[in-house]
């Protein structure tokens, strides 16, 4: 085969392959506007509060446990700029170039007019009717389409628009709180409020001997994030001796009393110095006796006889 019909061929595929993918026709940049913020931890804490006093004389506290995050927040204005094109597709050169050979002599026609109009056409019509034309003429390429545009991501700018330091405090909501009293430890459970009601008459406080334990520690952990919070809470020696013989005033059996040492127990542990606990039993009383009204009204005269105490009116409930 001679060199002038190896360059024939070689030429007729390049115009084939040509005419087959086209040329895609480049449209004006597109452009995304948004802002993004990052925050950068700076500090994460466990806080315990044990309240006031730090030293326990009644049974009973409250303790608040906090999650406790510092961040430096920077906001960036974000611009995402994008390369639109419509992409070639061959088929329609059957009806875009007869049309843009039309669009070609209107768009010239036009620009003439344009030099006697003194320049006061709409570029709409001096100029897009010329390059309409132009684009449909051109057998590898299509004219611009909206409709078919596409687009690739050209580039990313961002500017820093400014730095701050926000703080957020969350509670310790129904999470686990390790109690150590002595050798022995305890797990509770904080509520949704991230409160932990400790009550040393009540399991699992009550079933061990607090006589020689002066100091509770708590302890709690997000293992995931590794950290760690952790306080004392001291027991008094007087509270530490109050709690057997209170545990027995509230927690033996009341349905084999009588009305005397129902009084009694009551009036005992206002004297201890427990009045919540004094209180509640009270209460717990009250309702035991609902359905013996003439028991009930005999257990509150005797109370309010023995003890002074202004009762609560069984009938509000």
């Amino acid at each position: 085969m001679s060199k002038r019909s190896t360059y024939t061929l070689g030429g007729a595929a390049l115009c084939g392959a040509l005419l087959l993918s086209g040329c895609a026709n480049q449209m004006s940049q597109r452009s995304d506007h948004e802002e993004r913020v990052e925050r950068k931890l700076l500090e994460h804490s466990l806080q315990i509060d044990v309240g006031e006093p730090k030293v326990m004389e009644l049974p009973q506290r409250r303790v608040r446990i906090h999650e406790l995050k510092r961040f430096e927040v920077t906001e960036f204005e974000v611009t995402r700029r994008y390369d639109r094109y419509t992409p070639y597709q061959p088929w329609r050169e059957i009806y875009e170039i007869p049309l843009g050979a039309v669009a070609v002599v209107a768009g010239i026609g036009a620009n003439v007019v344009n030099v006697f109009a003194l320049g006061n056409l709409p570029d709409s019509v001096t100029h897009d009717w010329l390059s309409y034309g132009v684009a449909g003429v051109n057998p590898f390429m299509n004219v611009p389409s909206n409709g078919r545009a596409q687009q690739n991501l050209a580039g990313i700018d961002e500017v820093e628009k400014g730095k701050r330091e926000e703080s957020i405090s969350l509670p310790w909501n129904e999470r686990l709180v390790e109690v150590k009293a002595g050798k022995m430890t305890h797990e509770l459970t904080t509520d949704k409020n991230g409160v932990l009601r400790l009550n040393l008459l009540d399991s699992p406080f009550s079933e061990q001997n607090l006589n020689h334990i002066g100091t509770l520690h708590l302890q709690v952990a997000d293992e995931d994030n590794q950290v760690r919070g952790d306080a004392s809470l001291l027991v008094s020696g007087n509270l530490r001796g109050k709690l057997l013989e209170a545990h027995e005033l509230i927690f033996d059996d009341l349905e084999d009393d009588d009305v005397g040492q129902w009084v009694h127990r009551v009036k005992r542990l206002s004297e201890l110095g427990l009045e919540e606990e004094a209180s509640e039993l009270e209460q717990s009383l009250i309702e035991l006796t609902r359905n013996d009204p003439e028991l009930q009204q005999e257990f509150l005269q005797t109370l309010t006889k023995a003890t002074g105490r202004l009762v609560a009116d069984p009938g509000v409930q």
